[in-house]
């Protein structure tokens, strides 16, 4: 019986000590159900392109800087359409506020960078699915960086964001939110 006791308290220790995942969230959508607001302002989706709010726990040691990306999956007939870029957010940021990713950068932490996506221009371009079809999984990665600046050339393109993220990142953490119209 004491030899039980004894696992088991070990047992509870070690998932008291575990480390916590590094985490993603957004309280300004669930699955399927995003705001008008939030909709693409162009081919008639009927939005505002105003970004959701996002927030992240938990990031790895040593983390200097964020990149983050947003992309369907789903759209030009599966080869994705990335809507959303960011890079260089600073370590001290614990996640971005609504309509923080603006065309001009104004509303991100200071050094933060918007790059440009698949709509041609800088910043946030929110969904907007063709009609019929179906849904269309947006799938939101943060990745958390050994460096304060991601090392990439000037005007990149959005593959080049995520590579050069991918390749010094310290860990990454992702959610996805579907949309359909």
């Amino acid at each position: 019986m004491t030899l039980r006791v004894c696992f088991t308290m070990l047992a509870l220790i070690a998932l008291a000590t575990q480390a916590r995942a590094f985490e993603i969230s957004s309280t300004s959508v669930s699955d399927g159900k995003w705001d008008a607001k939030y909709l693409g302002d162009k081919a008639g989706c009927g939005g505002k392109s105003i970004s959701i709010a996002l927030a992240w726990r938990d990031p790895p040691a040593g983390t200097k800087s964020y990149a983050l990306t947003m992309f369907d999956t789903d759209a030009n007939g599966g080869k994705g359409f990335w809507h959303w870029l960011a890079w260089n957010i600073p370590a001290s940021a614990k996640g971005l506020r609504e309509g923080a990713g603006a065309q001009g950068g104004k509303r991100m932490p200071k050094g933060a960078v918007l790059g440009k996506g698949d709509v041609g221009r800088a910043g946030y371009f929110g969904p907007c699915p063709p009609p019929g079809s179906g849904d269309h999984h947006y799938i939101f990665t943060l990745y958390a960086l050994g460096d304060k600046t991601l090392r990439i050339p000037a005007n990149p393109l959005p593959e080049m964001v995520s590579v050069a993220a991918k390749s010094s990142a310290l860990g990454q953490a992702t959610v996805t939110y579907t949309y359909g119209r």
